[in-house]
């Protein structure tokens, strides 16, 4: 079992994205990740989707999505040089100015942006790597008593020069 990244263009209908959504859970495809948004033409989405699957099940998740009448193209990602970000929203809960002040360096070292705060909290907001985005998360924890996490789902785009992941 790996890690596994597709995207999907889809007519942006109503109902398309559960559809998909019914096709994987139908099969008990478990999905890590999802994420949907309009393309520059508003009649079509695009879903990023990650999936934990063997090379067997991947292909046949891939022929039963290009079976869908709803989904322009398929394309796989897995061994794709690709740039792809996850948005993640960190709240950390402070208990003083040495708190935050540890937390402001935690964010110029992870390269994201404090986008609210007041006397006890902090909110941070990271668009990097999973991993990266893992980092922070498991230090934030080990440093602050409460921290809260909102993460959106990755998205993806094919490299024309260089390799990300």
């Amino acid at each position: 079992m790996k890690k596994r990244w597709i995207s999907l263009y889809v007519e942006n209908d109503v109902g398309v994205l559960a559809r998909i959504s019914g096709l994987f859970s139908g099969k008990s495809y478990n999905l890590h990740s999802l994420t949907v948004g309009e393309t520059e033409d508003n009649t079509v989405s695009r879903m990023t989707i990650c999936v934990d699957s063997d090379d067997a099940t991947f292909e046949q998740i891939k022929k039963q999505l290009n079976r869908c009448v709803e989904v322009i193209k398929v394309v796989d990602f897995t061994n794709v040089p690709i740039h792809m970000k996850e948005l993640m929203y960190l709240k950390i809960h402070t208990a003083g100015e040495q708190d935050k002040n540890e937390a402001f360096r935690m964010a110029e070292v992870f390269g994201v942006k404090a986008v609210d705060m007041n006397k006890d909290r902090l909110v941070l907001e990271c668009v990097q790597t999973e991993e990266r985005n893992n980092d922070l998360v498991k230090l934030a924890a080990k440093e602050f008593s409460a921290i809260e996490v909102v993460r959106g789902g990755s998205v993806a785009i094919e490299s024309i020069s260089i390799t990300e992941r």
